[in-house]
């Protein structure tokens, strides 16, 4: 399947595979037309770029402009794993998948089977999440034939993804190294390997962008992640007020890593139902539900 699917990339097709994060729509970065191939099928809007996935550091340093000492301690740290790093891009990535950017976010995943696609091909893989733009990220391969179907030409299952919401993202192309999404890497974590770190904290502990303006990082919609169903994110105090009627509720009663590998699943699940509405609970405000708490407040209204 490995083959198969090494053959598809190098043809320009659209592979979608198993990370610890989500499940990606992956195509060859230095081609533009199969770039282009995930824009079509996700519906995604060419300023809202792409994560090149690639099975080394050396593969990294490959295809970045500049390499950092800093890009060195975290990958060190946390390579294989979810965080991505945006530094300067060299050419061979081509600009629709930055969004005309001079930057590119590059990740080595935590999944054998990602990093045995990786490493057959030992190129540069874009791959958003392999789901339908702004839609609930896939967490399973059925997700992403049930989403996607005949528009992606292979699907690798590794089975269910075991961090559950996307990588951390951290811009290390300033001065000062920034978190533009919050994810399975935490900013203290960050911050102990690299020291001072920034967040752009307008939403949610992530930042968010004009939907006409290139953004640095996926994720930085005001709209994202969102089921179909309607979805209100409420505080603890407003529950006896919530009609539940023909509706669901999903409370914070795990732990955080709990949590997030099961929360897309559940929206996923939920959104198959027909509800009239779909009521989350959104975490606190404390470091470690960060990442949760982004992807809730993007993916729904709050409740007044």
């Amino acid at each position: 399947m490995i083959e198969r699917a090494v053959e598809l990339l190098q043809r320009g097709r659209l592979v979608a595979f198993p990370t610890e994060t989500v499940y990606g729509l992956g195509a060859d970065a230095t081609n533009p037309s199969a770039v282009a191939r995930i824009f079509a099928a996700k519906g995604r809007p060419s300023t809202n770029p792409l994560i090149v996935h690639v099975h080394s550091v050396a593969s990294a340093r490959r295809y970045s402009a500049g390499w950092p000492d800093s890009a060195t301690r975290l990958a060190e740290r946390f390579w294989p794993g979810p965080l991505t790093i945006v530094l300067p891009k060299q050419p061979t990535i081509v600009d629709s998948v930055t969004a005309g950017l001079a930057t590119v976010g590059l990740r080595v995943p935590d999944h054998p089977v990602a990093l045995e696609l990786l490493r057959a091909f030992d190129g540069a893989v874009a791959a958003p999440s392999a789901n339908q733009s702004n839609h609930v990220s896939p967490t399973t391969a059925q997700h992403v034939r049930d989403e996607l179907g005949d528009s992606v030409d292979l699907v690798l299952d590794g089975g269910a993804c075991s961090v559950g919401i996307e990588s951390t993202v951290v811009d290390l192309s300033g001065a000062i190294p920034r978190i533009l999404r919050p994810g399975g890497v935490s900013a203290s974590a960050i911050a102990a390997v690299v020291g001072e770190v920034h967040s752009c904290s307008r939403i949610g502990g992530g930042s968010t962008v004009l939907p006409t303006t290139p953004a640095p990082s996926p994720g930085m919609q005001e709209r994202h992640y969102a089921p179909r169903t309607p979805a209100f994110r409420f505080l603890p105090e407003q529950r006896a007020s919530i009609d539940v009627t023909d509706a669901a509720m999903l409370d914070i009663t795990l732990d955080p890593a709990q949590y997030s590998r099961l929360l897309y699943a559940h929206l996923r699940m939920l959104d198959q139902q027909q509800l009239r509405a779909i009521y989350i609970e959104l975490p606190p405000d404390v470091p470690e539900w960060a990442a949760v708490r982004d992807r809730i407040i993007r993916a729904t209204q709050l409740l007044e």
